[in-house]
Order: C-alpha cells, then structure tokens, then sequence
C-alpha cells in the first residue's frame, strides 16, 4: 500500500473547516459520554463523593468550627463546590493519559478529523461530569440545611463560575496529561498540586485564622478566590466577617474570571500544540 496510513484525508469539499471542526468536536464529546455510560463507575464516584463530602463536613466538623454570625452549613458548602469541581476537572489529564497508554490517539490519528476536536471532546465530557457532581451536591445540601441567600440570577452566576473555572482547569490538566508517561504519574501530580490549594485556602476555615505564612499564601490562592466569589453569589458570607486587604479577596469574581481567561489563553493552544506533537511520534 503506497499510501501511509496515517495519511488523513482532507474535510469534504461541501463541509466548511468551522462546520467540519463542530461536528468533529460533537462526535469526540459523544464518545465521552458514551464511555461514562458504559463505564458506570465514573458516574457513581461523580454522585457518590460529593454526597460523602456534604455529609462528612456538615455533620462532623459543624460541632466544632463556629463561624460567627453564620452556620458552618453555609460557611462550608462553597468550599465543597470549588474543591470538587477543582478535582473532578483532573479526570481531563488521567483520561488522556490513559488514551495515550492505550492507543486510542493512534487511531485518532489516522482519522480525517481536526486535532483539537479530540481535546474540545474530552473537556466537554468533564464539563458534564462536573454538572452532575453540582446538581448532586446542592441537592445534598438542601437536605442538610444549606440554603441559597441571594438571588436566582446570583446563584446560576455562582454555579456558573464554578465550571467555567473547573473548564478552564480542564485544559491545564489534559496538557498536563500528554506531557507524562501514565495516568499513575497524572493521579499523583494532581494530588501534590490540588490537595494544598484546596485545603489552605478559605475553604473549609476562614483565612484569617490560619498562622502567618500560610494566611497569605490562602489569600492570594486561585481557589480561595472561587471559593469565596461562590460564598459571595450564594448569600452566604458570614456578616460582619473581616474584611481582607488582598485584591482577589476583595474582587473575587474578577479574579476568578481573569483566571480563567489566563489559564485558556494560555493553555488551550499549549494543549493543541501538545496533543500535534505527540501526533508525530
């Protein structure tokens, strides 16, 4: 055969290249979600750890953390949110790991399809993870007491940062995720990274009552931002709470927006560029 089989053949003639890039982008975002149906427990450890965190905070840390002015119940859930979706996004880098180990983007390779449609499928996918893990956590919440203080349009905002940012940080992950060898090395560098910006930050425990380098490092930390922009959105900043004189803290919504515009900007076209480079191994 004289032809290389990982010669791609060019989009029709009767499909324009955004057209062809679209449909590209739906087929490799529906193979994702086909997998979460056939690979139940993916969808189970979504529902599951959310509903073992909810409980696991409300009822057996609210005895013994006391936010003045307010109920651990409402303090905590923002915190919740971020750190879940926070490590729900690294499913993006271990799962493109483990196509890598398995060959799949091999096969992608040899298909007429664009390179950034795989990545577009894959991020998505996580998107729809993250959701659930959402509805089934303010759900958990709702039973427990939780309750939404502000707005309908302020908590669709805060629901809606929440996965912007969780999408954002899907991309740093899935580059992440072509730049090591197996999804083993993925689950450990997520751990190392994520588990100190999610627990020294606002949120499990105010900021302010943390010693002192570790106050301003959770001060300045991205996800205290998140955590602290949702708490904002949702009604539930403990009133009469001290008021921090660090920028993120007191714009969080812009500095969560601004940080996902940084991380898209900057890791989308490392992502593409990535995935293109381990193409032509």
């Amino acid at each position: 055969m004289s032809t290389s089989v990982r010669e791609k053949t060019p989009y029709p003639t009767t499909s324009s290249p955004v057209v062809a890039w679209l449909n590209d982008g739906w087929i490799t975002t529906r193979r994702n979600l086909i997998k979460i149906k056939r690979v139940p427990d993916i969808l189970v450890f979504t529902t599951l750890q959310p509903i073992m965190f909810v409980l696991l905070f409300t009822y057996v840390y609210a005895g013994v953390i006391d936010i003045p002015g307010s109920s651990y119940k409402e303090f905590i859930m923002a915190g919740i949110f971020a750190q879940t979706v926070v490590f729900g996004s690294t499913y993006s880098g271990s799962a493109m790991a483990q196509d890598l180990k398995d060959g799949i983007i091999d096969r992608f390779r040899t298909l007429p399809m664009s390179p950034s449609a795989v990545l577009v499928g894959r991020t998505n996918g996580d998107l729809l993870i993250n959701s659930i893990s959402m509805i089934v956590m303010m759900s958990t919440g709702l039973i427990v007491g939780w309750r939404i203080k502000s707005s309908p349009l302020e908590a669709i905002a805060a629901i809606a940062l929440l996965l912007l940012f969780a999408y954002a940080l899907s991309w740093v992950m899935a580059f992440i995720g072509m730049s090591v060898r197996s999804p083993e090395v993925i689950n450990n560098v997520s751990f190392l990274v994520l588990f100190p910006l999610t627990f020294i930050s606002n949120a499990f425990v105010p900021a302010g009552t943390l010693p002192g380098p570790l106050r301003v490092f959770a001060e300045l930390n991205p996800v205290s931002a998140l955590v602290q922009a949702a708490r904002e959105l949702f009604g539930n900043t403990p009133p009469g709470s001290a008021q921090s004189d660090v920028w993120p803290q007191q714009h969080p919504v812009l500095a969560v927006l601004i940080g996902i515009i940084v991380m898209l900007v900057i890791f989308v076209p490392l992502a593409v560029r990535k995935f293109a480079s381990i193409s032509t191994r």
